[in-house]
């Protein structure tokens, strides 16, 4: 239809919704679910729904056209088309790492990003690689002499644009000039300014942002000083940066990254245009996979590629899933390389320029995560930045970040599938090969990881009161955080009084009552005396003590229920099992 002026109109006037109608809307399905009072203004919604990120960014449930009021959208990414499916070869063993990228290749991966060993063979590691063909992004312990090896293994062969000799932004300005040359009279890529190496120590989005933008600024100051101009060497650098299953910071993460990067170069003298003019190479993340129930790690994988895509990454890299368990296997690698042909083929994700440009939410969380991002530069780049970020700095912010998501995980408000929430204790991990390529990665659940790797000393009762329609809401609610913490239960089941949990109970050291409040009223206190007098050593209760279950919290030693800090209970239910 259109409207008086020959306009085509997309609604009916009948179907036109202010933001007041949706607050109303919204709130009455969180009143439904008990999130809101009828005493609570429509308005609390946005409170409700807003997430925020460890970096104080607020992630709306909604966006508006007045988020877009005063913002600036310089740094959009400018690819449409396929990325590059770059696969990593980790360190190890030559011969079996080239048949790997060989079946990498040959499945569809695009580029290779080669972690080098000192004195590696690099004839073995590319024997059969067509390198005017795959980009090699190398990764090495000694960047010179790895490229200098590459470069004569290639010989002759004109190399396939994107071949990057990667001297790392934190090597010292003798290699960083010495690579940087070498890549000039090739016509490559040089340098990789990595942030993943300060993601994976625990950084935040905003301090991995600041981090790549202090250090690249680093490498201008470098080269310049050794007689390569900022245009030159700005066209040398690659940017690498972690994606996680966060999807919305991690494409806003992507998006501001070039809008910063085409500011640090305006600043450095040299003119990008507003995409920024550098490759970005996103990598899925390694602290958010778990050990456990790995094969979830495969739907974080996918979230964060999706992340990388809409968020315009040149190049993507999705690891494998059992990549925490050791050296992937070829089942993990396949998985790792189909999460992108399943996006770029089958959902077309990467066919459109920014299909996160113009979304009010995504432009906003990316307009505020580039201004934290420049003033977390500022922080880092030390008095004049000669030497690169702040190392004291640095480890500050990171600390900081770490306390914070330690305490959200703890308490459960950052659930970690698999391991905080819904674990197994009866899976069997898949065998995988010892391997060095998660050292210095701190997982976000690494304390949870290091209580399921020691088993506990016993099982704990799970004392469940009265009939399964009264107390499996509990008993399934304490079944699971204990689980987390790598303790199982033996369950009464059905009972109707303190005698038959005692006929139940086979002498375990702790026990759990689950139950209703008002069956925790009727016979909680008697019910706990008599599980003491059968041998428990420490009682503990689900739930919350309200004014008709205080008696029966009175006599209990310990309890557990929503929001409770899930670390400390477990430690201390441990330690009660010795």
């Amino acid at each position: 239809m259109t409207g008086p002026e020959g306009a085509l109109e997309l609604a009916h006037a009948d179907d036109a919704w202010t933001r007041a109608d949706w607050e109303k809307a919204t709130a009455a399905v969180l009143r439904k679910s008990r999130r809101m009072s009828e005493e609570d203004a429509d308005s609390l919604v946005w409170d409700k729904l807003t997430r925020r990120t460890l970096d104080g960014l607020d992630i709306t449930p909604l966006g508006t056209p007045g988020s877009l009021e005063g913002l600036a959208t310089a740094g959009r990414p400018a690819r449409a088309g396929d990325w590059d499916v770059r696969a990593l070869v980790e360190a190890g063993p030559e011969k079996q790492l080239n048949e790997a990228a060989l079946v990498d290749l040959d499945g569809g991966v695009t580029s290779l990003w080669l972690q080098v060993d000192a004195g590696a063979d690099l004839s073995t590691l590319l024997e059969g690689v067509l390198l005017d063909l795959a980009p090699v992004a190398l990764d090495a312990a000694d960047p010179l002499a790895a490229a200098q090896a590459f470069l004569a293994h290639a010989g002759d062969t004109d190399l396939a644009t994107g071949t990057n000799l990667g001297a790392p932004a934190t090597a010292d300005a003798e290699t960083l000039a010495a690579v940087a040359r070498l890549a000039r009279e090739r016509g490559l890529l040089g340098v990789v300014v990595d942030g993943t190496k300060v993601h994976d120590r625990g950084a935040s989005d905003v301090t991995e942002l600041g981090w790549v933008l202090a250090a690249g600024a680093r490498v201008l100051r470098v080269l310049e000083a050794a007689g390569i101009g900022a245009a030159d060497a700005a066209g040398l650098i690659e940017l690498r940066l972690a994606v996680t299953d966060e999807q919305f910071a991690s494409i806003a993460k992507l998006r501001a990254v070039r809008r910063l990067w085409a500011r640090v170069l305006e600043l450095s003298g040299v003119s990008t245009g507003s995409t920024g003019a550098v490759s970005v190479h996103a990598v899925t993340s390694r602290p958010m996979m778990s050990t456990y129930d790995p094969y979830v790690n495969m739907l974080r994988t996918t979230v964060a590629a999706f992340a990388a895509g809409v968020g315009g990454a040149d190049s993507v890299t999705v690891l494998p899933f059992d990549a925490p368990l050791g050296r992937p296997d070829a089942f993990g690698r396949r998985i790792a390389r189909n999460t992108h042909h399943l996006l770029i083929d089958e959902s077309h994700v990467a066919h459109v320029a920014d299909p996160a440009g113009g979304a009010y939410a995504v432009e906003e969380l990316t307009d505020a995560m580039a201004r934290a991002a420049w003033e977390a530069l500022g922080r880092l780049d030390g008095a004049d930045g000669a030497d690169g970020p702040d190392a004291a700095v640095l480890e500050e912010m990171v600390a900081a970040t770490v306390e914070q998501r330690d305490r959200e995980v703890a308490t459960r408000q950052r659930p970690l599938t698999g391991l905080t929430e819904f674990p197994n204790l009866g899976e069997e991990l898949p065998a995988r090969e010892p391997y060095a390529g998660w050292e210095g990665v701190r997982s976000y659940g690494a304390a949870f990881e290091a209580m399921r790797a020691e088993a506990p000393a016993g099982r704990v009762f799970l004392a469940t009161m009265g009939p399964i329609a009264q107390h499996t809401a509990r008993a399934t609610f304490a079944t699971n955080l204990l689980a987390a913490g790598g303790v199982a239960v033996d369950v009464a089941g059905a009972t109707d009084g303190p005698e038959a949990l005692v006929a139940a109970y086979d002498g375990q050291s702790v026990v759990c009552l689950a139950g209703a409040d008002p069956t925790y009223a009727e016979w909680g206190e008697a019910a706990a005396s008599a599980l003491r007098e059968a041998g428990a050593t420490r009682v503990i209760i689900a739930g919350v003590s309200t004014s008709s279950t205080s008696g029966v919290f009175d006599v209990i030693d310990d309890s557990c229920a929503m929001g409770v800090d899930a670390l400390a209970f477990l430690t201390r239910t441990r330690e009660a099992l010795r």
